[in-house]
């Protein structure tokens, strides 16, 4: 059994046309019939006025009065009432003696017999008027007295229109209506149906309930999704934002502002104006490391924007992380293998029967492994940087670059606080040490120093190089994200510096760039201990730049 298909609710447009159509109708309608009952209205008015007009001039005139002292008044009366109807355009002038026999008809076998109608108060001296149904049919007459010089009723006289005149009088002047009626129906018609088809184009001919259920669902749809929604109108300012787009940009309401009025970071600003599409670029805010998409809104002109953004704060930080788990890693293959020719050469000494020289061998290899971790560990104690410090150590080793802890160096386990998360110390200490590591590279003597201690209130990190430093007119740029004053690798570069500085300004912290003594690029870091971390609406300050000694040749990479 086929189940017959639901008809489809008729489009929002669709219906409006409806309603529109007919609501013209019915007021066009109203108005016809209301110019039809006024107008009948003032023809029956203006036939009252002329039948009083009409009998009061017959009653007037003195031949008629003489007439009516004759012994056969008719004689004289009916041609001149036949003249006056004929002038007067008239149905009928009846003039009759008191008692209402007529003396004049337009149908001569009516004169003679009595009048049809009221008389009682035209014999008291008064003219009226009435409808009143007579030899004629309906008609609308008046009814007046003929006076004679002593002011007695000598004679009465009644002038009438016939109520089907007037009625084809008007229905002449409805035609007229009507044909204008019938017009203002057609132009509102097409009128509504231009503005309908206009919105039927806008709303896609989706009837009010799909409007309403679409509404619905974009509004759950904007609160459900946790990635930021941005949408600019043709005027770059923000037509729609949802709650993950405020809580990313760490703004509030900002509809109707302008993107460059946002406050947000001049990069991410940029990316925000530009009218070409930006795929999966990524972008710093004061607290956070955000994936930016944008997409023009098509339709032939500049309609707008639309934005979405991605959270990878967390997915940022876990790299830095897995990056430097990778460094250990690749160190303890380099070590493994190191090792493994050691223990080789230790072997083949004692098969040589040379025992005390393999002892020798062994304990010296042994000393200076225990050594550096020694050195290591008693400079820092704190677990995670130490850990991180001899990784790099080792990476730094493999690429020819000698990693030294200073002497000043001393921070003793738990001397961290909770507030102060060993993940960003990860993040500020590994990619200072790994962009001084890229500066140092190559250069006469490679060497990076690194000192950690607290001072006072605050934990001071310094890393220093003896790289080519850094360009004066860079110092504030390598901060930015994207600036590397080396060729861009399959990773790119340009994020280590900006990342630090993130993470820097997010505990509130200080971060400086110097010339270092030994000619190269001098990294200062203060953050307070104990101070809660800033809060992701926090803007972050530039970074200061001190450079008492020009470099010529910009090195490192940021």
């Amino acid at each position: 059994m086929r189940i017959p298909a639901v008809p489809r609710p008729r489009s929002l447009a669709a219906q409006l046309f409806a309603m529109q159509a007919v609501l013209i109708a019915v007021v066009v309608a109203g108005y016809a019939l209301f110019t039809y009952v006024s107008d009948r209205g003032q023809a029956e008015n203006a036939a009252r006025d002329q039948a009083r007009v009409v009998a009061r001039a017959v009653a007037d005139s003195p031949s008629v009065r003489e007439a009516i002292g004759t012994p056969d008044p008719t004689a004289e009366l009916q041609p001149y009432a036949l003249r006056v109807m004929a002038d007067t355009e008239v149905d009928f002038v009846t003039i009759m003696s008191p008692q209402g026999i007529r003396w004049t008809h337009p149908d001569k076998n009516q004169i003679g017999k009595h009048f049809l109608g009221n008389t009682e108060r035209a014999l008291k001296g008064e003219t009226f008027t009435e409808t009143y149904k007579g030899t004629l049919g309906y008609s609308v007459r008046a009814v007046t007295p003929v006076k004679d010089d002593k002011d007695r009723v000598i004679g009465l006289v009644s002038a009438g229109i016939q109520v089907e005149k007037i009625s084809k009088r008007v229905q002449g002047q409805l035609t007229a209506l009507l044909v204008v009626a019938g017009s203002a129906l057609a132009l509102g018609a097409v009128g509504t149906y231009v503005v309908n088809a206009r919105l039927r184009r806008h709303t896609h001919g989706m009837n009010a309930t799909e409007l309403s259920r679409m509404h619905d669902y974009h509004q759950a749809a904007l609160h459900a999704v946790r990635e930021g929604l941005l949408m600019l109108d043709g005027q770059y300012r923000v037509a729609l934002i949802n709650d993950g787009g405020r809580e990313l940009l760490g703004v509030g309401d900002v509809v109707g502002r302008s993107v460059a009025d946002l406050g947000l970071p001049v990069p991410l600003t940029g990316a925000l104006l530009a009218s070409e599409p930006r795929v999966d670029e990524v972008h710093l805010t004061a607290s956070r490391v955000l994936v930016v998409n944008t997409s023009p809104v098509s339709g032939g002109e500049q309609r707008g924007t639309v934005v979405t953004l991605r959270d990878v704060t967390e997915l940022q930080s876990l790299m830095g992380e897995l990056d430097s788990e990778r460094g250990f890693t690749q160190a303890l293959r380099s070590q493994a293998h190191e090792a493994a020719n050691r223990l080789h050469t230790v072997v083949s000494l004692i098969e040589l029967g040379r025992s005390e020289q393999a002892v020798d061998f062994a304990t010296a290899e042994l000393e200076l492994a225990q050594a550096l971790t020694d050195q290591v560990v008693a400079a820092v104690g704190e677990p995670v940087l130490a850990a991180l410090l001899l990784g790099k150590t080792a990476q730094a080793n493999e690429r020819g670059v000698e990693l030294v802890v200073s002497e000043d160096s001393r921070l003793d386990d738990g001397l961290l606080p909770p507030s102060l998360p060993a993940r960003d110390l990860v993040t500020i200490l590994g990619n200072l040490i790994d962009n001084a590591v890229d500066a140092a590279q190559g250069s006469v003597r490679a060497r990076v120093t690194v000192t950690a201690y607290a001072e006072g209130p605050e934990l001071v990190l310094r890393v220093s190089d003896t790289g080519e430093g850094v360009d004066p007119a860079h110092a504030e740029a390598v901060f930015r994200r994207g600036f590397s004053t080396k060729p861009a690798g399959p990773g790119g570069r340009g994020l280590g510096l900006a990342l630090v500085r993130q993470a820097v300004t997010r505990r509130k912290g200080a971060l400086t760039v110097s010339e270092a003594a030994e000619g190269g690029a001098e990294f200062e870091v203060r953050l307070p201990l104990g101070t809660p971390s800033a809060t992701p609406h926090d803007s972050p300050p530039p970074p200061t730049a001190s450079l008492p000694r020009s470099s010529t040749v910009p090195g490192g990479d940021a």
